[in-house]
């Protein structure tokens, strides 16, 4: 097949020659031979993995592998209970597994439900219906509005021909189609005037089309194999629990066979030290972790609902904590899809939209005055019309006139009725503008003439002021043009014509010259209100945030100035067509200090992504598009927009913004960070308290005790203090300073911040806490110190859990009932370790016996060490925080 990227610069005659067709199509016979050459014009899918390997490859997690290890241990030593508990865990952690995989291989799904199921050709020299799958290159195309492009096609014939190209390019405005070949060779899909693609819709108008690409060679099909070569990118949360699984699992052996050896040497019996080395095992291995982790993750997502941001992959919410780049897209992310008169350009001054004429409130229509006559033009040349719940629908910039107009009491019905329409010549891209006539009150007739500025501006003789018409500075009205527009301004001119009576049928060449100048117009898709301040919290907690845009790059300028994502408005911009002339190595220079794309390519988004993620960043990338499919999938976490993302986008996504505002993924990465902390919190009770129990194990016949502990009370212990407490550690609000740190660094450890230090020296405390209480008891003939020791090792790791519910901050300062679930947790604990002592029918399973008040009071006063030392810490770190 030809090469579909050259033809946007050939005529159409030369389109048809290349292709061996002719303006009556291919013949039927012509057409079967080429079908069976190219093949179908349908996208084509990679072999799929079978929903058995899919739940099977659940499994195969080093993490996982040990926690069957630890169900398969557990069962030989006699403890059913926590087998069950653990094959319940893998089971549920395979099942969500398997759901998110499964739903990310429905993006070709919803890709190839976009494609038109059929289409109108000529062929054999008459139009004929056939199925879109069986088009080929070389076929000519009818398209009408309502229709879906069926293949990618050179335009040989338009008439006010508009496009829907939003899910291919991102611009949200219809595209205005021609047939005249252009020059450039390198232009993006959105400038290529003259090509329609498959899978676009056909909004206004009606043309032909050669078929120049079909099936997978399309631009549609290319981001559909992009879709397919990209694999997704493991969470921070996964690296790292994985690399953790693997440290950790490799120190218990190690400990337990030296417990193991230590008590042979020391003269213990073999099966006794074989169980408690085996339930060290049980108890060190953090078999609770996968849990915790998932119902973090499922509160958080709830959570976020609420926010506005649906979680389609529960990873993905702690993601969000570790992102130091957002990529959003610009049109109704960052700004509020809606284009805005926002300056207009009158009486030979600038003002904003609001300061048209000294006097606020209503405008008479038709008034003689430049203000009512400016408001008067816009309000009556536009082709809006209101819908059965009474809002404007029709092209977006029209919109923005009529909401003008409106805005000073110019009703657009009541108007019309007042000065009716009498005759008009449509826009088309060729002129750049369009005409309507009008009736005039003195029976007389008026006609507006609106536009592009250059093609208005050689049209005119006056322009018109307070003080009347003038002959115009054509100079300086086209430098008005391009100071508003390097504000990033849409920018359109606004004429009229006086007429005694109009022409019978009016002609551009004839009607649309001797034009009075009333003004220009900028519009402006503007940013949302709370963007700014969304921007300024990223800048804040060290996120960058870039945005990347189909629109141009004076607009996409001033839109990131104005919400603070470029220093000014001058730098850090780069273009689809600059980036495709960047080597890889230039790029990955550049990559992190560029705040602005315009005009990018779907592959480019891709090569952005990839670009940051070597360079070690996590990136969010936003989008709504087809085009946006493949990024959002390679991206740490992909984000597609609820309101106005296609399904494809959708299917693709980690997260869906159901509200399409940037503001949104802001209190999303605060919840992400928040929920990362807890998960932290977590992780550092467990290995704090495993570790207490195995420096306990350890150093006690090293010191010459006795094994302090039996199997049944390292498990108790376990369950105790790995169960509602950890669980309620997922429930911790935020920190005050969440959002005033920056980002985790990718490659950071889960023991950073001295979280590896915390669990060693709190239990080594723990552990000579504990030793202390034996040493004593048995010094002193207490046949209660086994219980003694029982009841400190689990009432210091409940002290602990409140100890460690701030990193920083006092338990006296965040207050005991700012997480009520975790202190009902520790009291509920603390009631089922004193049931352990105190109830008769407990102390054979226990081994156990009831302890006198002074030993019990001894036990709790010992507990609360621990506590005391942890807040020691957080004082410590507290005033190294305060000094400059």
């Amino acid at each position: 097949m030809p090469n579909e990227m050259t033809y946007h610069q050939q005529t159409t005659e030369k389109t048809i020659e290349k292709l061996g067709t002719s303006l009556k199509g291919l013949s039927a016979e012509e057409a079967g031979r080429r079908l069976a050459k190219y093949g179908p014009n349908e996208l084509q899918e990679k072999k799929k993995k079978t929903a058995l390997a899919m739940f099977l490859g659940q499994f195969t997690d080093f993490m996982i592998l040990v926690l069957m290890a630890a169900a398969i241990i557990s069962g030989f030593i006699g403890e059913p209970a926590d087998t069950i508990a653990i094959i319940v865990i893998l089971a549920l952690n395979a099942i969500i597994g398997f759901v998110q995989e499964y739903r990310a291989e429905r993006a070709m799904a919803a890709l190839k439900r976009m494609a038109a199921p059929n289409a109108t050709v000529i062929r054999d020299g008459g139009a004929r219906e056939v199925p879109a799958a069986e088009i080929v290159p070389g076929d000519v195309v009818v398209l009408e509005a309502g229709k879906i492009a069926p293949a990618d096609m050179r335009l040989i014939e338009t008439a006010n021909l508009r496009t829907e190209e939003a899910p291919l390019t991102g611009e949200s405005v219809p595209v205005e189609k021609q047939t005249e070949p252009l020059a450039e060779e390198r232009l993006p899909v959105g400038d290529r005037k003259n090509m329609a693609y498959k899978s676009t819709a056909v909004v206004y108008g009606r043309g032909k089309g050669v078929a120049v690409a079909t099936g997978m060679k399309t631009e549609i099909g290319k981001i559909a194999a992009l879709i397919q070569e990209e694999e997704e990118v493991k969470t921070p949360l996964q690296k790292r629990l994985a690399r953790f699984g693997k440290k950790l699992a490799i120190a218990i052996l190690v400990i337990c066979g030296v417990v193991f050896a230590a008590g042979l040497l020391r003269g213990e019996p073999v099966l006794l030290m074989l169980l408690t080395a085996i339930s060290l095992a049980v108890a060190a291995i953090p078999e609770a972790l996968p849990a915790v982790v998932t119902i973090s993750l499922a509160l958080g997502a709830r959570k976020m609902v609420k926010l506005n941001a649906l979680m389609r992959r529960l990873p993905a919410v702690e993601t969000l904590g570790s992102v130091t780049y957002i990529c959003s897209d610009k049109t109704g992310t960052l700004t509020q899809n809606r284009m805005t008169v926002e300056k207009v350009y009158i009486n030979g001054r600038i003002v904003g939209a609001g300061g048209i004429g000294d006097a606020a409130g209503r405008i008479a229509p038709g008034n003689a005055d430049l203000p009512s006559l400016a408001l008067t033009a816009l309000a009556l040349s536009n082709d809006v019309s209101i819908n059965m719940e009474g809002n404007p629908f029709g092209d977006p910039t029209e919109i923005a006139v009529f909401h003008l107009a409106k805005a000073y009491g110019l009703l657009s019905d009541e108007i019309k009725e007042q000065f009716p329409r009498v005759d008009e010549i449509p826009f088309d891209s060729g002129r750049k503008c369009m005409t309507t006539f009008h009736k005039w009150p003195d029976g007389k007739y008026v006609s507006f003439t609106k536009g592009a500025v250059e093609a208005i501006v050689d049209k005119v003789r006056t322009i018109l002021t307070d003080h009347g018409a003038r002959e115009p500075d054509k100079e300086e009205i086209l430098k008005v043009n391009e100071e508003m527009a390097a504000q990033g301004l849409r920018v359109l001119g606004i004429a009229m014509r006086k007429w005694e009576k109009i022409p019978a049928f009016p002609a551009p060449e004839n009607s649309e010259q001797e034009l009075e100048l009333i003004g220009l117009i900028g519009l402006i898709d503007p940013p949302r209100e709370e963007a700014a301040a969304a921007v300024a919290s990223c800048v804040e907690a060290g996120i960058r945030p870039v945005m990347i845009t189909g629109d141009h790059p004076l607009t996409a300028v001033a839109i990131a100035a104005r919400l603070g994502i470029t220093p000014n408005d001058s730098q850090a911009v780069v273009s689809g067509r600059e980036l495709e002339d960047m080597t890889r190595e230039e790029f990955e220079k550049r990559v992190e200090n560029i705040r602005v794309y315009a005009r990018v390519a779907p592959e480019q988004k891709l090569k952005i992504v990839k670009a940051l993620q070597q360079k070690g960043q996590f990136v969010a990338m936003t989008g709504d598009g087809v085009n946006d499919a493949p990024a959002l999938k390679r991206a740490d976490i992909g984000i597609a927009m609820g309101i106005t993302g296609t399904d494809v986008s959708k299917e693709a996504a980690h997260m869906i913004l159901l509200d399409d505002n940037f503001a949104t993924i802001v209190r999303a990465v605060r919840e992400g960070r928040k929920i990362y902390d807890n998960i932290r919190k977590f992780i550092k009770y467990l290995l704090t308290t495993n570790s207490g129990e195995i420096w306990t194990l350890f150093l006690a016949p090293l010191i010459g005790l006795p094994v302090p502990l039996l199997p049944i009370h390292i498990l108790w212990v376990n369950l105790m203090t790995d169960a509602l407490p950890a669980l309620a550690l997922s429930l911790e609000p935020e920190e005050g300073n969440v959002m005033k740190r920056p980002p985790r660094h990718p490659r950071e450890s889960i023991f950073a911040y001295g979280l590896g230090m915390h669990a060693f020296w709190v239990g080594l405390l723990m552990g000579i806490v504990v030793l202390s209480v034996q040493g004593w008891s048995i010094g002193s003939g207490n046949g209660h110190w086994q219980t003694m020791v029982f009841t400190v090792l689990c009432l210091t790791q409940l002290g602990h859990v409140l100890a460690i519910r701030s990193e920083r901050e006092s338990l006296f300062s965040i207050g005991l009932l700012s997480n009520k679930p975790l202190l009902g947790a520790v009291l509920l604990s603390f009631m089922f370790q004193t049931a352990t002592v105190y109830v008769p029918f407990l102390n054979p399973i226990f081994h156990t016996k009831p302890l006198a008040p002074t030993d019990l009071a001894i036990t709790i006063v010992l507990s609360s060490v621990i506590f005391v030392a942890v807040e020691i810490e957080k004082f410590i770190k507290r005033k190294r925080d305060r000094k400059p």
